[in-house]
């Protein structure tokens, strides 16, 4: 299959025979495996969504959808894996937040994403929730404000990891309310779970899956989610955005991207796949006891969104001081 630069298409039509050919190879798409490159190790949330949306989507497209697990380099490795291939449209990325973070918090990055990948769609997301340790004397959002305001830099607060989803939320939190916690970053959400159980931090943000065991055994309280919508795992729990936050909107994610050059006509066709698999019925009930919202939107309202998150994060990024070291 030939590889298509979407600027290039329209020279390209010109050439009757050329497109005649290459109408129809692209028509057989695909005609061997499709693969889906996870940054993320085995068994974690990303890789967990990522493994029921490949299996439906193998069903859709007659094809294996294959995961590959490509950790390290803060997720650089996988993406540079992806460019370095073939864009042929038989390899993606299935990325998260260091879509927007890593050009903030890295030197030397190989590649831009912004110019480098194209966006397909939102494949889901992982609500985070705002919770406090079960003695401290704090029931709603508002009382915990108030709390860490009369305590400025005495309140802790855990979040995986450092420069993450859950930190960065905690930033926005602490930039629109006016206040500071101090952070304790975790390699992963079950440390920072574990320790609130036990005592050892006052609050945490972390997805609803992994702040599951504390909240349900009453070592923890779910004071506010992440989210722009109350999530399905926590219905009875408000929003940031309905408790004097409007707009709030700072969930963990994971999209799918394709390189920049691959055929422009596989990215509607591997969008609908994704689609499909997201509405599924038996999807959607693996998914649902993890609280992860599975998504498939379109790739426009994808695009927009990405446009306007990485406003948002560069900004909290910046006027938060993050980073990596």
């Amino acid at each position: 299959m030939k590889s298509i630069d979407r600027r290039g298409a329209m020279g390209l039509a010109l050439a009757t025979p050329f497109l005649v050919h290459g109408a129809s190879a692209q028509s057989d798409w695909p005609t061997r495996p499709i693969r889906l490159v996870v940054p993320f190790t085995a068994g974690g949330g990303g890789d967990s969504s990522a493994r029921p949306l490949a299996a439906r989507m193998t069903e859709t497209l007659g094809q294996n959808v294959l995961i590959e697990n490509r950790t390290g380099g803060n997720a650089v490795v996988a993406a540079s894996s992806v460019l370095q291939g073939q864009r042929d449209g038989y390899s993606y990325l299935v990325d998260a937040a260091n879509q927007l973070t890593n050009p903030l918090l890295l030197r030397d990055l190989p590649f831009d994403y912004a110019t480098s990948f194209v966006p397909v769609t939102m494949t889901a997301r992982f609500p985070q929730v705002v919770a406090v340790r079960d003695g401290l004397p704090v029931r709603t959002i508002q009382e915990l404000i108030e709390y860490v305001r009369a305590r400025p830099g005495t309140v802790s607060c855990g979040t995986p990891p450092t420069a993450g989803s859950g930190h960065l939320a905690l930033a926005l939190l602490e930039l629109r309310a006016g206040l500071r916690f101090i952070h304790t970053p975790y390699r992963g959400g079950a440390d920072a779970a574990r320790d609130i159980a036990g005592g050892q931090i006052d609050s945490m943000i972390l997805t609803s899956s992994s702040a599951r065991v504390p909240i349900e055994g009453g070592r923890a309280r779910a004071l506010a989610m992440t989210s722009t919508e109350r999530s399905p795992a926590y219905p009875g729990v408000p929003t940031l955005a309905e408790s004097g936050f409007p707009g709030f909107d700072m969930d963990d994610w994971n999209g799918l991207f394709a390189a920049e050059g691959a055929p422009a006509s596989c990215i509607p066709r591997m969008q609908a796949a994704v689609a499909e698999a997201c509405r599924d019925e038996v999807v959607q009930a693996r998914m649902a006891p993890l609280g992860t919202v599975l998504v498939g939107n379109s790739t426009a309202d994808f695009t927009a969104w990405l446009i306007r998150q990485r406003e948002i994060v560069t900004q909290v990024i910046r006027d938060a001081h993050i980073t990596l070291g």
